[in-house]
């Protein structure tokens, strides 16, 4: 099978959960409910936390901005493939599947790193209360989280960039509902080895950071809480 360059890719096939049409009415149904039911939910928390003037602090910040961040990673996936699934239309063009993966990694490391930032918060709201709002003032709750919002930009920037090199085979097939990187370096017939150790090097440092963070602040709080 001789590979072909991106460039002559024209659309996946997302084969999604099943093929049994008497199925899709049902995950259609269920599909919608979870993404109403998570749109509402994290909608209501950025509206109740920007109304109230009692909860303008770093702590409900940074929640409303989770929530905020989960809305647009709900919003990448799951219409597209409500639309997939009533059209019947299971195919999605080269440039749509790379937006949509570069969407996902956005939202994804994002939240990420907004978690890492909420265990910060709580690790200086537990050991230095008295100058809490000191330390977590505007400015340095605005500059985290458009540092965080750049941190995922270069990284989606850079798998982006590597994915651009690869070649694909005619096979475009893949089994899954919405758009994945490591879907796409499974289709590439040219050699990915330097994309998967990208790839696994991101996630942990991701996992590191977001792990340590909480389970510092979760400790510092368990270690804390008989004196408070």
């Amino acid at each position: 099978m001789e590979p072909r360059n991106q460039t002559d890719v024209s659309e996946f096939l997302l084969l999604g959960l099943t093929e049994d049409p008497e199925l899709q009415p049902v995950l259609f149904s269920l599909f919608v409910s979870m993404y109403l039911a998570t749109l509402l939910g994290n909608l209501l928390i950025v509206l109740a936390v920007s109304s109230a003037s009692h909860l303008h602090t770093p702590m409900y910040f940074f929640v409303s901005s989770l929530s905020f961040t989960d809305i647009c990673f709900s919003t990448t996936m799951i219409p597209n493939m409500l639309v997939n699934i009533q059209a019947q239309n299971h195919s999605i063009i080269y440039i749509g599947y790379l937006t949509q993966v570069c969407f996902v990694l956005v939202f994804t490391g994002l939240d990420n790193f907004l978690l890492a930032t909420v265990g910060y918060d709580l690790y200086v709201a537990i050991c230095h209360p008295l100058i809490y709002t000191t330390i977590m003032n505007t400015c340095l709750c605005g500059l985290l989280s458009l540092l965080s919002l750049l941190i995922s930009i270069a990284n989606v920037l850079t798998h982006s960039l590597m994915v651009l090199h690869l070649s694909f085979c005619t096979d475009l097939e893949i089994p899954r509902f919405f758009c994945e990187l490591d879907q796409i370096l499974k289709l590439a017939c040219s050699d990915t080895i330097i994309n998967y150790i990208l790839v696994y090097f991101v996630a942990s440092f991701f996992f590191f950071v977001v792990v340590f963070l909480s389970l510092e602040s979760f400790s510092l709080t368990l270690r804390l809480s008989p004196l408070l």
